[in-house]
This record gives structure tokens, C-alpha cells and sequence, in this order.
């Protein structure tokens, strides 16, 4: 230390407590780790600026006050060594330790005074803490070469803490190894769920929504300032969720803070970089030098990460990511100064990545800087349309790289949607055209196929990849299995063309051929070799595949409720599910195959009330409305629960609905419905009319004639039809009921009630082990005159009219797994995700994953309704 002549001043209010900002919200896991970390000499908080790192330290000294003293020392960038210790040597006095020498002055002008404060802290007779606010703001290295002295030879009294944005310059690495340092980081400090919602209720006087939480703290990620700024601009808002789910609104509520408390106070170098680089949100040191022309990239970024301005990197990487807000902020202000350079660093940046093989994300900035025909370029040259349609969180693993290997690639699914419809070129044809499939609007694919043939016709240079991405959206648009085998054939020829690096980077095309093919199966009818179809399809699903392989099960499963197999349809429904869940697929992006099949199972057995929630669920999905096969899929059962509740005409008037044409197996699905609706209702010239429309070979129109000229009094010919089901391979089981309840009201027609108790008996043990109830529910009066005389047999038709289990509201219960039940009670407790995760030891994805088991078990969809309902049902 230098010596000076001039007195350092000393200002009272540097020692003053901070006062707590409006609506502090208490933090018991923080304060409890300031409590446990003061056991030991040095506790250290760093984290972003506005985190809560003064609030919260405030806070805890605040309630130490009467137990043992602390001392309190803000500092700020007019800070010098002298000045600071100056105030350090008056904070101890005051608190009543005598620091002797320099003149009984204490101004940092002696270059012994650490020696003497270390000697008077260690005639302590009790602990005292010291909490330097802003150590990291005093110029120059001397302040923490004295301190580093003091920590190390003050004695075992004394306990120092220091709040920064940035580390301070100890040998903290060697405090670490030897257990005397406690840290709490900007992880650590960002509000978990329960907080924000507590501080959020300070703002607004009243409990927010729970939405609106959720919307915020995954905008904010736990900021504190950030959380604190949106609540005043909310409370200015008319509508509390559309603020908090609009990111502009968010960006503008904290723009001021960022650019004043963050990027204002970075040097000039960390500037220009945070405002070319920053703005992709993603940063690798060669990236960002490709943007600024620098070449001490790396160096800038990790200085950004040890001054905690909202830079962090990402583990295991050479990669960095900056705050959603901050990149909002810093996208903001850069196309305020410079709007033209946006543009371009978007190019160069789409360059960089597809240097790197980073087809994805190459595909996302240069659609984010309107190159379109170079977007899609990449995205058919590198066969991104896989991936597109395997489903958002599928996207195949990219080249190794050394830059970006560890870093997972985005989906380019997004950025392609937004493509201008008239955007020229074969690849964009073939994108607009996976646009299509990927949401669901087969027709919308099919139509503009023949726009890409023509253009790839006159393409230059179209290669395998083109040609291959053509052939498979002709495959998963197929509306039958001739179409769909040539396309496959047709693919597995490209394949062979391709790179050896190229195929290994898509293991996703064998799966999804197999699933179209299965697909078209399911569109011409053909349940049985559809079956075997998925079920293949569904082994060859990747590991990284998760909404491929939903779809499939659910394909599966509603395969299985067509063919009867109601048990297989119910496993591979609900392993739909799980897959999206566990995969963490979105909700938009999921199938509603799997709730239909769900719903077909619920019909069959007679639980109507679940079949009308699972059918509501799948409604929610956008295939079930714009698929052929699953939108008559849902006709048909929305008609069969307007049948089983006596509403013919209802039933009628929804398979009347206009729709465009389908395919074979979708016409048929619905005329069967049709007729089996009018049948019920006893109008047998409608039911003939519909049964016109379904193929002469499916059992279940022979089925339906012999049930029409049966009820018509034409027991002949309904014998011969009857005999000409029995004969097929492709009877289902409900059919081979249908046909054994058939064949018993023949007999009893006939007078040969023994014959026809035979005959039921048949039907009932075909049924029974898969508890196949609406057949018997739909036979007529006549079945329960002739179950009634079963006598000893009475018992093999008690299942049939056996009610599903039910709560006592009479909604279905699907029992809660122990760890279900466990998570559940912690959320009544109000305690975050994050907490839940904590007490349990589990990773908050698994307990995610856990919730969305338990809402669809109790047929919720909040945290709130879900306590509710296990309350009502005694569960927790």
C-alpha cells in the first residue's frame, strides 16, 4: 500500500444496513445457508446484477441484530484502497474492536494496518461478521491483497462476507479445497416457484394466477429484478396473462435495467462483442469471432461470465449462453443503433454453422435473416425434413465437431414454418410441403408434391438427399399401401447413395418409413397388417425419437382397439403417453392417436363418462381434426356415445357432418358407425344405404347386414351372412361376438333357448377376457330375457353389467403410484418444482415428468385442480 498525506473521509452512510426493498420476500433456504456458512471465516455471494444478493444478506443481518454484531460496509466504484479501508477500520471500532496505529485515524495510509486488524480480530472474544457489499467495485488489487492477510490470520472469531457481481481476487480455489469458504451463486439465488409467486402477491395484493407464474419465472428464470419489474408493469396492464405471456412485454419491462446496470458498465470490448454475438442467444468463441472480426473471443466471453453479466457457459462446451431477456434487450437496442446489422450477422452466423454441420441452426439464422431459399437449401441438402417430422425433440446428432459437438442442435421446424409461401426453388417446395405434413394438413402436403416434382425436374444439381426427402413425404402421405411400397423402395435405393456420415447422422429414416407404411395400411383398412406394421415401426424408434415413438404406439393402439385387443390398446396408449412425456415433447407437437385409442377401449367396455373425457383430450390435438383416419376415428366414437346414451339423431347428425373425402379405411370406419347408429335406432333402409360405402371383405359390413335383415325378420339370410363372417380371417373380436350374439337370438327366435344359452356363453367367454361390454349393451331386450335364465351360469354375465370403478363423484380413478402420491403432497404444501426436486432427490425433470402423470390420472391440468381432486378423493 501507498502512503498518502490526505486523510481518507469517512461517510456514516456507507455503514448503514440497505433498506428492504418494497414486498421483500423472505427467503428461509437462503438465510438458513448464511447462517450455516458464517460457521466458517469466509462466505461469499456473487450473481447478476438486480439477483437479490444485497436484499437477501440484508435481510439475514437484519434479523442477526440482536444476537451478535455485524458489520456493515457499501461500497462503489469511487471506492479507493485507501478509502476502503479507512471505513473498515471505523466499522470495527464502532462495533468495538480497537484497531490501533495510524495516528488512532485508521484512513489505510499504513501499510501495517492488516497486521493490525488481523491481531485485534484475534483477541475476539465472540464472532463478528463483516460484510463488504461491493467488494469487486474498488479500484485497483490493493483492498484484496490487505484482505486476503486479514482472513487469513484474523483467528477463529471472525467471519467475513462479501457480495459482488464478480469474484473477489482471493486464492478462492485454495478455500474451496480446504473447506473454508461457503458460496451461494446465481443458481442458488433465483426465485424458485413458490417465491416468485410470493413476490409477485406483493405487488398485486392478491394470490397471481398460476399461469402467470409459471409464464414469468421461465421468462425471467428467477431474476429477481426482472420478476420485480414485470409485476409493476403488470400491475399496469389490463390483462395480467397476456402481458406475462407476450416476450416483448417482458423485454420492454426490464430493457432500462439491462442496458444501464448491465451493459452500460462492461468495457468497450465486451460491449461490441454482447451486441454482435450476444444477440443469437448462443455464443462459441469462434462464432462470436466470425461476428466481431475478434480474436479474443474467448477471453471477453469468460469475462463476461466472472462479472455475472448474464453470460454463463454451458458445461462441458466451449459454448456460452446469454439470458433470453438479455438477448431480447440487446436484439432491441441493436436494430434501434444499426438495423441493418442484424441482418447480417444472422447470415454470417448461418455460414459459421453450416461450416460446422450445424444444419439446424444454420437453417434458424438464415431464416431469422431472411435468406429463405438458403434456409431451406440446407435443410433438404441435409435431410433436415427427418427430424422435422419425427417430431421437435428428435433431431438426429450432429457431426463431431469440436466447436459444437457437446451443444444440442435446434429444431429448425420453427424458423421453416415461417418461410414466405412463394419462396422459389425445389427445397423451399419440398419444405412448404413438410410444413404441411409436420402440422398435420396431409392434403395440404399432397397438393403441393407436384410444384416439387417440377422443380426438382429442372434443378440443376438435385442429388439423393432431394430426391429422398421427395420420396418420403410422398411415403407419410400415402392414402394407401401401394403408393407408400413404392416410395419405400424408392428410399431404400437413395439411401444407399448417401454419405456413410450422412445416413448414421439420420436413424430416423427407418422408422419413419416404417411408420408410413403402417400408416397407409391403417388408411386402406387393413387393421391386422397394420398392427404388425407399428409394431415394427415402434422397435426401430430411436432412443432420441420420443414423439416419433408416441405416435406410433398410439397408431399401435388404435390398431389394437380396431382389432378388439383392448388390453394391448390400453398398454400401448398409455406408453404413448409416457414416451411424450418422458421425451418432454410439447404439447402442440403431440399425436392424438393415443386418446382416441384410449377413448375406443373406455367405449367398448361401457365406461362411457372416461371415453368422453380421454375423446375430449384428444380433441385438443391437431391430427385428430385433420388426419382422415383419426378424424373419423373421433366421429365414430363421439356417435357411439351418442348412441349408448339414446340420442340416435344426435349420433346421426355427427357422422353427417361435412368432411372432404378420405381414404378407403376412413370411408368405412364411418359408414360402419353409421349404419350401426341407424340399426339402433331401428331405421334398417339407412343402415343398408350406409353399408353400400364399406368394402363387401370387411367382416364387420356382413356383420351389419345379418343384424339388419335379422331385425327385419329375415333370419334366412341372415344365417348365410352370418356363416360368411364366421369364415374370414380378418374377423375381429368384437365382430366374432357380434356373430356368437347373432347366432344366439337365431336360436331363440327359433324356440331352441338351450341353443341360444349356448351360444351366448360363446360370446360371453370370447369377451370376456378383454371385458368387450358394448356389444351385449347394444344387442337388445331379448339378451337380457335370455341371460336371465343362464341359472348356474348366471355368474359369466354379472361382468357385463358390472359398473367401472369410480370416485365417489362417479369420475373414473386411476390409482396414484407411492411416488405420485409423495410429489403430490409436497405441491399441496406449495412447495416449487424445484423445491419438490430437493426434498425427494430427484432431478426436476423426473418430478415433471411425475406431474403429468398425476394430471392425467386425475383428469387435470393444474397443480391447483390436481390437490383439489386427490383431496376430494382422500388421496393425500
Amino acid at each position: 500500500m501507498t502512503v498518502s498525506l490526505v486523510r481518507a473521509p469517512v461517510l456514516g452512510a456507507k455503514f448503514a444496513l440497505p433498506d428492504p426493498p418494497p414486498g421483500l420476500v423472505r427467503r428461509q433456504r437462503l438465510t438458513g445457508r448464511l447462517d450455516r456458512g458464517i460457521q466458517g471465516p469466509l462466505t461469499l455471494v456473487t450473481g447478476a446484477a438486480g439477483i437479490g444478493k444485497t436484499a437477501l444478506v440484508a435481510s439475514w443481518a437484519r434479523s442477526r441484530a440482536s444476537s451478535s454484531p455485524v458489520v456493515w460496509l457499501s461500497l462503489d466504484e469511487q471506492d479507493t484502497p485507501q478509502s476502503f479501508w479507512a471505513h473498515a477500520v471505523e466499522g470495527l471500532r464502532r462495533a468495538g474492536v480497537p484497531v490501533g496505529g495510524d495516528g488512532g485515524r485508521g484512513d489505510g495510509s499504513d501499510p501495517g494496518l492488516p497486521v493490525r486488524i488481523a491481531a485485534a480480530l484475534e483477541e475476539l472474544p465472540a464472532p463478528l461478521v463483516l460484510v463488504l457489499d461491493g467488494l469487486d467495485r474498488v479500484r485497483g488489487p490493493a483492498a484484496a491483497s490487505g484482505l486476503r492477510f486479514v482472513v487469513e490470520h484474523a483467528g477463529p472469531a471472525f467471519r467475513l462476507v462479501v457480495i459482488g457481481r464478480s469474484e473477489p481476487a482471493l486464492p478462492l480455489h485454495r478455500y474451496r479445497v480446504e473447506g473454508r469458504l461457503a458460496e451461494i451463486g446465481g443458481r442458488e439465488l433465483a426465485f424458485t416457484r413458490s417465491e416468485a409467486a410470493r413476490l409477485l402477491q406483493t405487488q398485486g395484493g392478491r394470490p397471481p394466477d398460476e399461469r402467470v407464474v409459471d409464464l414469468l419465472l421461465e421468462r425471467t428464470e428467477g431474476w429477481a429484478a426482472g420478476l420485480r419489474l414485470c409485476a409493476l408493469a403488470m400491475a399496469r396492464a389490463g390483462d395480467p396473462l397476456e402481458f406475462a405471456g407476450s416476450a416483448a412485454a417482458a423485454r420492454q419491462a426490464v430493457s432500462d435495467y439491462l442496458l444501464t446496470e448491465v451493459l452500460a458498465v462492461q468495457p468497450a470490448a465486451s460491449r461490441e462483442l454482447l451486441l454482435r454475438a450476444g444477440v443469437l442467444g448462443r455464443v462459441h468463441p469462434g462464432l462470436a469471432a466470425a461476428l466481431t472480426g475478434r480474436t479474443d473471443c474467448e477471453a471477453v466471453l469468460h469475462d463476461l461470465v466472472r462479472r455475472h453479466a448474464f453470460v454463463e457457459p454451458v458445461a462441458g462446451t466451449r459454448w456460452f449462453r446469454v439470458h433470453p431477456l438479455f438477448t431480447a434487450v440487446l436484439r432491441g437496442r441493436l436494430r434501434s443503433r444499426q438495423p441493418a446489422l442484424e441482418t447480417l450477422l444472422h447470415r454470417r452466423a448461418a455460414r459459421w454453422y453450416a461450416a460446422h454441420c450445424r444444419t439446424a441452426e444454420a437453417v434458424e439464422e438464415a431464416a431469422a435473416g431472411g435468406e429463405w431459399p438458403y434456409a431451406a437449401a440446407q435443410a433438404v441438402r441435409h435431410l433436415a425434413v427427418g427430424p422435422l417430422l419425427a417430431g421437435p425433440a428428435a433431431a438426429p446428432p450432429t457431426a463431431a465437431s469440436p466447436p459444437t459437438a457437446a451443444v444440442p442442435a435446434a429444431s429448425p421446424a420453427e424458423a421453416l414454418a415461417r418461410m414466405p409461401e412463394h419462396t422459389p426453388g425445389a427445397a423451399a417446395a419440398l419444405v412448404a410441403a413438410a410444413c404441411c405434413l409436420a402440422r398435420d394438413d396431409v392434403a395440404g402436403c399432397r397438393a403441393g408434391l407436384p410444384r416439387a416434382e417440377r422443380e426438382l425436374v429442372h434443378a440443376p444439381a438435385a442429388g439423393p438427399a432431394e430426391l429422398l426427402t421427395l420420396e418420403l413425404l410422398r411415403l407419410l402421405s400415402a392414402p394407401g399401401p401401394a403408393e407408400a411400397d413404392a416410395a419405400a423402395r424408392r428410399i431404400a435405393e437413395l439411401v444407399l447413395l448417401l454419405p456413410d456420415e450422412e445416413r448414421a447422422r439420420h436413424p430416423e429414416i427407418e422408422p419413419l418409413c416404417l411408420y408410413g407404411r403402417a400408416r397407409a395400411l391403417l388408411c386402406d383398412g387393413r387393421i391386422r397388417a397394420a398392427r404388425e406394421g407399428l409394431a415394427e415401426a415402434v422397435r426401430a424408434c430411436a432412443d432420441g425419437a420420443p414423439a416419433l415413438l408416441s405416435r406410433c404406439l398410439g397408431r399401435l393402439a388404435l390398431a389394437d382397439a380396431a382389432a378388439g385387443a383392448l388390453s394391448a390398446a390400453e398398454e400401448h396408449g398409455t406408453a404413448s403417453l409416457d414416451a411424450a412425456d418422458r421425451g418432454g415433447v410439447p404439447e402442440e407437437n403431440r399425436s392424438g392417436a393415443a386418446w382416441l385409442a384410449l377413448a375406443s377401449v373406455a367405449v367398448e367396455r361401457g365406461d362411457l363418462r372416461t371415453a368422453a373425457a380421454h375423446l375430449d383430450r384428444a380433441a385438443d390435438h391437431s391430427d385428430t381434426l385433420h388426419d382422415p383416419v383419426l378424424a373419423a376415428e373421433r366421429s365414430a366414437l363421439r356417435a357411439q356415445l351418442e348412441v349408448a346414451g339414446g340420442r340416435w339423431h344426435a349420433a346421426l347428425a355427427v357422422l353427417d357432418e361435412p368432411r372432404p373425402p378420405g381414404p378407403p379405411g376412413a370411408a368405412a370406419r364411418l359408414a360402419v358407425a353409421h349404419a350401426g347408429a341407424a340399426l339402433a335406432h331401428g331405421d334398417h333402409d339407412t343402415a343398408l344405404t350406409a353399408l353400400r360405402a364399406v368394402p363387401e371383405a370387411l367382416p364387420a359390413r356382413t356383420v351389419l347386414l345379418a343384424q339388419a335383415h335379422l331385425a327385419a325378420g329375415q333370419s334366412a339370410q341372415a344365417l348365410r351372412l352370418i356363416e360368411r363372417a364366421e369364415g374370414s380371417a380378418e374377423a375381429t373380436l368384437p365382430d366374432r361376438v357380434r356373430l356368437a350374439l347373432l347366432r344366439a337370438h337365431c336360436a331363440l327366435l327359433d324356440g331352441d333357448e338351450a341353443a341360444a344359452r349356448d351360444r351366448l356363453l360363446h360370446a360371453l367367454d370370447t369377451a370376456r377376457p378383454e371385458l368387450l361390454r358394448r356389444p351385449f349393451a347394444e344387442a337388445g331386450p331379448w339378451l337380457r330375457h335370455l341371460a336371465a335364465g343362464l341359472n348356474g351360469h348366471s355368474s359369466s354375465y354379472e361382468w357385463v353389467t358390472a359398473a367401472a370403478p369410480r370416485a365417489a363423484d362417479g369420475m373414473p380413478v386411476e390409482e396414484l403410484s407411492p411416488r405420485e402420491k409423495e410429489v403430490l403432497a409436497l405441491v399441496a404444501r406449495m412447495m416449487s418444482t424445484e423445491e419438490v426436486a430437493a426434498e425427494l432427490r430427484l432431478s426436476v425433470n423426473t418430478v415433471k415428468t411425475h406431474m403429468r402423470g398425476i394430471f392425467r390420472k386425475l383428469g387435470v391440468s393444474r397443480r391447483r385442480d390436481a390437490v383439489e381432486r386427490a383431496r376430494d378423493l382422500h388421496v393425500i
